[in-house]
């Protein structure tokens, strides 16, 4: 269904380190005509959703949670790296496929009860968003979903969601 955004993903071998098959997202970002599908894809799936907040992950996930924060009409919150939010902030830690990492929220950016979607690019072994679904929920959010645009179904991220909430992707690869 989405071909044309898979199309202008591009695999990169041993990054971040060796061993790693980064999927690359620029390329579609840079074609106007793919990036605008993207947003559309998204809008389309949460539109009738009543959306308080798109709660973003550092840092590829803003890049498509600004645009459709502003076409659903919703607020947007950064989830960052430790030391990058001014004010002050909780901290949830999660283990990556090659390390250990560490997100912040700032206290006030979510308030009881708001509706909460997570965002990111793409989701591979879950322990990033699933820090991000455990801040949000600390703070009183309740999350409609968490969504991609990219999952690595063999690396089981989603399995880490279920007690959370629903995973939307837009597309799948189901080799490593």
């Amino acid at each position: 269904m989405y071909e044309d955004i898979k199309l202008n993903i591009r695999d990169v071998s041993d990054f971040p380190q060796k061993g790693i098959l980064f999927k690359d997202i620029t390329p579609a970002l840079k074609d106007k005509r793919c990036f605008g599908q993207i947003i559309e894809a998204f809008y389309d799936i949460f539109k009738n959703e009543n959306i308080d907040k798109i709660a973003a992950i550092e840092s590829r996930g803003y890049l498509i949670g600004a645009p459709l924060a502003y076409k659903l009409g919703c607020g947007l919150v950064v989830l960052r790296k430790p030391g990058k939010l001014p004010a002050k902030t909780i901290k949830e830690y999660y283990e990556l496929e090659y390390g250990r990492a560490a997100l912040e929220i700032h206290v006030d950016a979510i308030s009881p009860n708001e509706k909460i979607l997570i965002i990111d690019d793409l989701i591979a072994t879950g322990g990033t968003v699933e820090a991000a679904c455990k801040l949000v929920t600390r703070l009183g959010g309740k999350i409609v979903s968490a969504a991609f645009l990219i999952e690595l179904e063999k690396l089981g991220g989603r399995q880490k969601l279920k007690s959370y909430t629903q995973t939307i992707s837009l597309i799948k690869y189901y080799g490593a």
